[in-house]
């Protein structure tokens, strides 16, 4: 057994290696994939959908805000691996008083490069947790590099529809936001706050991101946001690069960056 610190700041004593991993965050269970540990996750949630081997063939355990509590018990797991956001207080404060819990909280690119190294030395794959994280650590620093100095544009990132909802000042997204040279008009407000779109104009909001998740946007919405904001630029994007705090972040990089370089050439 040993001692470890949560990014709550919890001290959470663990096997190790723990042989009996439950993963209740998305991109927590694809990086666990990445890091190797194919016989050691015994469950995952319906939403973990990477890699798509696990999302068929491992027992899912209900969503990240209805977990199945009973049934994670009877998993006997040794190590639940959850995040302050995407999973509800309560269901996580039942599991602490079972099981060992390690909760991750997730804000910018430093706390999810911490995340991925703590969980690697927790597995005892610590080694290919450094591999993962200087690899992303590169690929942001040559990002930043490339839109240093260019003006920032006004935009909005929507992650929800009835009631319309965008992601605020406090959030992941705002921080890779900032990383392909975004400046979130909704920075000021906390989580993700729940907007009147009749109130747009007055933010003066260049372009209009709308997320493939959690709600999955399509092309109508962008007709409807258009018919309040006409001379925006509206886009589609991968939720899942903009949220996902993984080792898919070493995809993020590029897709940022191509998608700065598309509106680079829009303008």
């Amino acid at each position: 057994m040993k001692q470890y610190k949560d990014q709550l700041g919890r001290e959470v004593v663990i096997p190790f290696p723990p042989r009996r991993i439950i993963s209740v965050v998305p991109s927590q269970t694809e990086l666990l994939f990445d890091l190797g540990l194919e016989a050691e996750v015994i469950g995952i949630t319906k939403f973990c959908v990477h890699p798509e081997q696990w999302f068929r063939m491992k027992q899912r355990i209900g969503g990240t805000k209805q977990l199945q509590l009973e049934q994670i018990l009877q998993l006997q797991p040794d190590l639940v691996i959850a995040n302050k956001e995407e999973n509800t207080a309560a269901d996580i404060q039942y599991l602490m008083k079972h099981v060992p819990v390690w909760v991750s909280d997730i804000k910018n690119l430093n706390d999810a490069l911490d995340m991925i190294n703590c969980i690697g030395e927790i597995t005892g794959t610590l080694q290919r947790a450094h591999e993962i994280t200087h690899s992303i650590s590169i690929k942001f620093s040559e990002l930043l590099n490339q839109i240093k100095g260019t003006q920032k544009r006004p935009s909005a990132y929507f992650i929800w529809r009835e009631p319309w909802m965008v992601a605020g000042g406090d959030t992941f997204i705002n921080h890779l936001m900032g990383c392909c040279g975004l400046e979130n008009v909704f920075a000021g407000t906390p989580r993700y706050p729940v907007v009147d779109i009749a109130d747009l104009p007055a933010t003066k909001c260049q372009l209009i991101l709308l997320s493939s998740e959690p709600y999955p946007f399509k092309e109508q919405h962008i007709t409807e946001l258009s018919a309040v904001l006409p001379e925006a630029h509206i886009l589609l994007v991968d939720g899942e690069m903009f949220s996902w705090y993984g080792s898919r972040l070493d995809k993020a990089a590029d897709y940022l960056y191509r998608l700065w370089k598309d509106l680079c050439n829009c303008q």
